[in-house]
């Protein structure tokens, strides 16, 4: 039987029932049960919503402790003196960035690991473990630059703070260079931009993905006077003699 309200264009579509609404009766809204039958998709998706929102507050909620964990290891460690110096820093913007840095160079210092501590001013890389210097290292980084157009442009920089090592490479490695790799320096962009051994005969390629390299032989990293912008360019000697003590997950530690 069809039943529509008064007020109902003749195009609008009417309900359909089987039987006829008995006399006085209400009809009633679907529950929640009848809602998720009806859409299972709907439904579904807006689960996965809320549990990637709920994961996404909790990786939040236990990197603000850690962090504070690690700044009050590091506070515990200073001197009185070194705590009101500390907190005379902390009332600037450039004062707190330095301070900072400098808790990440002694972050660098009590790691028990064997690690990696880039100075970025005194332009050195050292293999370290407990605060011990094994291996010094001279390094060329890569200069700022500025990618596109304001007020969207990227700023390709240096990193600051605590990296990892996610993997390391060799001649084989088969590298992607950017496009900004041949603009920024007015060269015409080659439609295929992939380099085999792209990033010199060994590299190592941290977690957000910066990479320590030493000079190829081929492609645009191939001049001596260039290093690539946000990069870190080492001797491959060096970085083939501390090769085995670069394990995926090894500590990178930036700090001017």
């Amino acid at each position: 039987m069809e039943r529509r309200r008064e007020d109902w264009a003749p195009d609008e579509p009417r309900q359909r029932r089987e039987e006829e609404w008995p006399e006085g009766q209400v009809r009633q809204r679907r529950s929640w049960g009848d809602f998720r039958e009806a859409y299972p998709r709907i439904v579904t998706t807006m689960a996965l919503g809320m549990l990637v929102l709920l994961a996404a507050d909790a990786a939040l909620l236990y990197k603000g402790r850690q962090y504070r964990r690690e700044s009050a290891a590091a506070r515990g460690s200073m001197t009185a003196l070194e705590k009101t110096r500390a907190d005379a820093l902390l009332e600037s913007k450039e004062a707190r960035a330095a301070l900072m840095t400098a808790l990440v160079q002694q972050q660098s210092l009590r790691e028990s690991r064997l690690n990696l501590s880039v100075s970025l001013d005194e332009r050195t890389m050292a293999l370290q473990q407990d605060g011990s210097e094994l291996r010094t290292m001279p390094i060329a980084i890569g200069p700022e630059l500025s990618v596109g157009n304001e007020p969207g442009a990227i700023r390709v920089t240096a990193p600051l703070g605590k990296r990892q090592v996610a993997r390391v490479v060799d001649g084989t490695y088969v590298w992607q260079a950017p496009e900004w790799v041949y603009s920024s320096r007015g060269q015409a962009v080659p439609v295929n931009r992939a380099i085999q051994g792209g990033l010199g005969p060994i590299a190592v390629l941290l977690d957000d993905g910066t990479a320590l390299y030493s000079r190829p032989s081929e492609g645009p990293l191939a001049e001596e006077g260039y290093v690539l912008p946000g990069a870190v360019r080492l001797e491959a000697a060096d970085l083939l003699a501390i090769r085995e003590n670069l394990a995926t997950g090894t500590p990178v530690y930036f700090y001017r």
